[in-house]
């Protein structure tokens, strides 16, 4: 059996008000490295991690390195746990968007599985990087404890792929900043024990 706890980042200032972050450098607020050293100690309370991987993103890296501190784990960068590459609306907030685009943003926000980010990626493109990490964790950690530090976007799609969901269901699953769930992998089997867990993090503003 292996078992992957799958984190989200800290709270950086694109957060609010909610802008298309993708693939620029944002560094954890004040707020989002409390939250994250808050992780941290909720994964050594539960866990003995093998390793710990982020998505290349200093977000992330902050955030696995919180993690590492309290379980006295190595955090290894993984290319494909980065954000959704959002192209031309990088930096855009959603309204923003909506103005410039309104089909294409409107197809986002309705079918996201359909939409065509202009000069970006494609919900397609997401689900394929996301399934390599889950191949790389079998292939390098059978049996062992894995936690990946990624980003709103890519563990959507991680837990629709591990849930048999499609990525029309993409807006169904909420990830807040540092939260915790926990996916149990046995052979081709996946199982899911913990969605969004946030109580950690709930105490601190």
């Amino acid at each position: 059996m292996t078992n992957v706890i799958l984190t989200r980042h800290g709270h950086v200032d694109w957060i609010a008000p909610e802008r298309f972050r993708g693939r620029a450098e944002l560094p954890l607020s004040e707020l989002g490295k409390r939250q994250a050293e808050a992780l941290g100690r909720r994964v050594a309370e539960g866990w003995k991690p093998d390793a710990i991987y982020a998505s290349p993103l200093s977000r992330c890296v902050h955030t696995g390195e919180a993690i590492g501190r309290a379980t006295a784990s190595k955090v290894h960068v993984l290319e494909d746990l980065a954000d959704t590459d959002y192209g031309q609306w990088q930096g855009l907030t959603h309204e923003e968007v909506r103005s410039r685009w309104p089909d294409e943003s409107r197809l986002w926000f309705e079918a996201p599985d359909l939409a065509v980010i202009p000069g970006g990626e494609t919900m397609a493109g997401v689900l394929g990087r996301a399934i390599n990490v889950l191949r790389i964790v079998l292939r390098k950690h059978r049996d062992q404890t894995v936690v990946l530090v990624g980003h709103d976007s890519i563990n959507r799609v991680l837990l629709l792929h591990s849930l048999g969901l499609p990525l029309s269901r993409y807006w169904r699953i909420k990830q807040d900043p540092c939260c915790l769930n926990e996916i149990e992998l046995q052979d081709t089997v996946f199982t899911i024990h913990r969605v969004n867990e946030s109580h950690h993090t709930a105490s601190l503003a």
